[in-house]
């Protein structure tokens, strides 16, 4: 073999299999921080706005206002959690100076995307699954899931979404108030302004268009839709767009991982 010709081919997947684990262990060693205390604060969510605005008097879309944002409170923490494990893996590694332990294995870029993705999309999945059995032990809140493939294809998508762009975040901040900023000035906002404690039908006409081109609405909107068959955006839009939102994301993670940008330079 001559120096410098590669010696794998195809898909490195016991490389890839130890980097997700890597990372899944990672956030599961203190699993109470990352993944139980998501679902104590989200559930606290929902009985502050609950009794604060109503509680089940209230009607919204047909059903009461609790059983309303509980799909809304999950796919939130769920994307919330995505962006957070998936912008704290490269940025660590260059504070601590060991971001070559994800350079130097003989893992390709799509590999390496892969690896931190799955896991940050793992770690959102837990997240979920807490909080949904928090709320099925809530009074007066129902989510029981009436189309699985909105629940699975937007859970998936908007999880997939905030990883991408938390991987991002990673490559781009260089220490850890640059990926706070983008946490509270961008993904937080964006969370708490895409319906998920309101129905964006209630809005006036510019705000409900502001509304719309706010892709986590179509997230919270879709998933909503798993759970009450309804939905305040078209379905199969949101599904699309959300695909095409996650296909632009991976090719700017692979182009700016490829290059190197702020981690080999």
């Amino acid at each position: 073999m001559a120096p410098g010709q590669a010696r794998l081919r195809g898909v490195n997947w016991g490389g890839l299999r130890t980097l997700y684990v890597k990372e899944v262990r990672r956030f599961f060693k203190v699993q109470t921080q990352t993944i139980w205390a998501p679902a104590v604060t989200t559930l606290m969510f929902l009985i502050i706005f609950s009794v604060a605005l109503g509680g089940a008097k209230r009607q919204v879309m047909g059903v009461p206002f609790p059983t309303f944002i509980a799909p809304g409170l999950i796919i939130m923490a769920m994307i919330q959690n995505a962006f957070a494990n998936s912008s704290f893996s490269l940025l660590v590694g260059k504070i601590q100076g060991t971001i070559v332990d994800y350079l130097m294995p003989p893992l390709s870029t799509g590999e390496l995307i892969a690896g931190l993705v799955s896991a940050a999309v793992t770690r959102a999945v837990l997240v979920g699954c807490a909080v949904w059995l928090a709320m099925l032990l809530y009074p007066g809140v129902h989510v029981t899931v009436q189309h699985p493939l909105s629940v699975i294809w937007f859970g998936l998508m908007g999880s997939l979404l905030l990883s991408f762009l938390g991987l991002v975040t990673s490559i781009w901040a260089e220490k850890f108030d640059h990926a706070a900023a983008v946490t509270n000035f961008v993904v937080a906002p964006l969370s708490l302004l895409s319906g998920t404690f309101y129905s964006v039908e209630a809005l006036s006409p510019l705000f409900r268009g502001i509304s719309h081109a706010n892709p986590f609405f179509y997230v919270i909107s879709g998933f909503r839709h798993g759970f009450l068959a309804e939905s305040d955006s078209p379905i199969y839009f949101g599904a699309v767009l959300l695909l095409v939102l996650n296909l632009l994301l991976f090719a700017l993670c692979y182009g700016l991982l490829r290059s190197g940008w702020k981690i080999k330079n």
